[in-house]
């Protein structure tokens, strides 16, 4: 099992007592259910066009790294990503010598 990490945050009323309700349900507790939401979306956002050209864009101005990067789209598709970053670079660095 992963390592832990508390953390603290407010949230609507209404949704915590659906996810309470569901909790309950589940016969669970509500930090499960949370946690579950929260992988099922990340999992969902790193699938989505718009989200995953932000991601790109955050590693090409090097606001994530590429182990942060992999995490967020899977290490393949990060390496295309590494891979174009590289050739931006070059890129840029050719048009500087010009």
């Amino acid at each position: 099992m992963s390592e832990k990490k508390r953390v603290q945050f407010r949230a609507p009323r209404s949704l915590v007592d659906r996810a309470d309700s569901l909790a309950e349900v589940l016969d669970t507790d509500r930090t499960d259910v949370l946690i579950d939401a929260l992988r099922d979306y990340l999992r969902e956002a790193a699938h989505d066009d718009k989200v995953k050209q932000e991601i790109a864009d955050a590693y090409y101005d090097d606001r994530i790294t590429f182990d942060e990067l992999a995490d967020l789209v899977g290490h393949e598709e990060a390496a295309n990503f590494r891979v174009l970053k590289k050739q931006l670079e070059a890129d840029a660095e050719e048009l500087a010598d010009v």
